[in-house]
């Protein structure tokens, strides 16, 4: 007994299946206007979109949206195919199938990405597909870059541009207890609170400072420059500058 998967309420194992001379008759009537061989030639082809939703599968998006967007280029296939092409309607309707979910992944990603780099995600994905199927092991970034004549990097970035993004509060390991986010993976280790409440203090303890040591401590630690290059601008000795540097130090760490 087969097994019953159903998609948007479709029971998939009950899908009809058109015969080419069936379908040639349909598209006839269909060129006469006739809805209801419009609408058994959607429900024969139903097959046809349910195998093209496939190569989309685990890319994080719901199968149901997906087949009934592939619905959608079924029929918009169907209303523009013409028998006079005299080619088989799978070989119009599926690229026809497949670019309407192509724009809709496109379009409802939640990061905008060019449409030639995810061009190239796809082809990434054709390509390390076909490896996979003959050759039962996965391909590297090198190898998908040669099979397809493209930079590394380029690949790279196709790759990352499709990637789903993930919430900084998803769970990356617990114990039971605790539970540790990707937050506490990748959080900055330089701008925390504390760095910024020293930041903030050493700013304001610096503005208490007379003009000349502040002049000082700029060309000093700013800067960069030696106590003689400082005494030389300021006009002073260089006892004086490092007396002076020392005396404007203490002041801060007092005030801090």
């Amino acid at each position: 007994m087969q097994s019953k998967v159903e998609i948007c309420g479709v029971n998939t194992s009950r899908l009809k299946v058109l015969k080419n001379e069936e379908m040639v008759a349909l598209m006839e009537r269909i060129q006469k206007g006739d809805e209801d061989a419009r609408q058994k030639m959607i429900e024969g082809n139903l097959r046809l979109v349910l195998s093209v939703i496939q190569r989309f599968a685990g890319r994080g998006q719901n199968m149901d949206d997906l087949f009934q967007i592939g619905c959608i280029g079924l029929i918009k296939a169907i209303d523009n195919f013409d028998p006079k092409f005299l080619v088989k309607f799978s070989t119009y309707g599926v690229p026809m199938i497949a670019g309407e979910i192509r724009r809709f992944l496109r379009d409802s990603s939640t990061m905008r990405v060019s449409r030639s780099v995810r061009d190239t995600a796809y082809r990434v994905l054709q390509a390390r597909e076909a490896y996979l199927n003959e050759h039962q092991a996965e391909p590297s970034i090198d190898q998908i870059a040669k099979m397809l004549e493209l930079k590394r990097e380029e690949v790279v970035t196709a790759l990352d541009a499709i990637a789903d993004p993930v919430s900084l509060y998803d769970p990356v390991y617990s114990d039971g207890t605790d539970t540790v986010c990707v937050m506490d993976q990748v959080r900055d280790e330089k701008n925390t609170d504390e760095k910024w409440l020293e930041h903030i203090a050493l700013r304001e303890a610096l503005e208490r400072l007379p003009d000349r040591e502040q002049h000082i401590l700029d060309l000093r630690f700013f800067q960069g420059k030696t106590q003689v290059e400082v005494s030389a601008e300021v006009g002073i000795s260089q006892a004086q500058v490092s007396r002076l540097e020392k005396s404007a130090i203490n002041q801060i760490r007092k005030c801090m």
